[in-house]
């Protein structure tokens, strides 16, 4: 099994470098770490006195690997779960934040586990993923299926989110290949389903 570090590295690998896409909420990215995560961690790298784009430029994927594991790992305790929902879970925490919990908890919910939907991990989130690990098979290809949902849903309802989905040539997006990296091949969609669930959005 690959170590945490590992993992923040192929985060770090597959995010890519400086990005500033008007239609990403996130704003300027570089390694998959924004402009508002240096601001809220105070992160002036060029000693200007503030947090801007020219600071995201210049993060280091090291400087991001750290980040990832402090601050998306450690911090919102993901290394509290189940050892089987921990990647998809850190991989998915550096995407979406605080949603990646959520998206947890519902599934938790539909599980039969009762909790609140707050996107913190709590004693009551860790207790029920523990039950869920201990008695659902294949609770991370289900996570990662509420995962892909999640991003479709998006689509649906953000058009300027569609293109992360849908490729141009119709072929699936960034967000779905990224979950369905950590689902097992048997529950990926085949082209014919991907361009089905998009075909609404014309």
């Amino acid at each position: 099994m690959k170590t945490v570090r590992e993992l923040a590295e192929e985060i770090v690998a597959r995010e890519g470098g400086y990005v500033n896409d008007p239609d990403d909420p996130g704003g300027a990215t570089n390694h998959g770490v924004t402009i508002h995560t240096l601001r809220g961690l105070g992160l002036d790298l060029n000693g200007d006195g503030r947090v801007t784009p020219a600071d995201v430029r210049r993060l280091s994927r090291e400087q991001a690997v750290e980040i990832y594991l402090r601050h998306y790992f450690a911090k919102p305790g993901i290394a509290n779960l189940p050892v089987v929902l921990q990647p998809a879970l850190f991989d998915m925490y550096v995407n979406a934040g605080a949603n990646a919990v959520r998206i947890l908890q519902r599934l938790l919910i539909r599980l039969g586990f009762p909790l609140l939907v707050d996107g913190a991990i709590g004693p009551k989130t860790i207790a029920a993923a523990e039950r869920a690990a201990a008695n659902v098979a294949h609770l991370a290809d289900a996570y990662g299926v509420a995962r892909r949902d999640y991003y479709y849903a998006l689509g649906d309802a953000r058009p300027a989110s569609r293109k992360y989905c849908r490729r141009r040539d119709g072929g699936k997006g960034g967000w779905i290949t990224r979950a369905e990296s950590f689902i097992t091949p048997a529950l990926h969609l085949t082209e014919a389903q991907h361009r089905a669930r998009v075909a609404a959005w014309g």
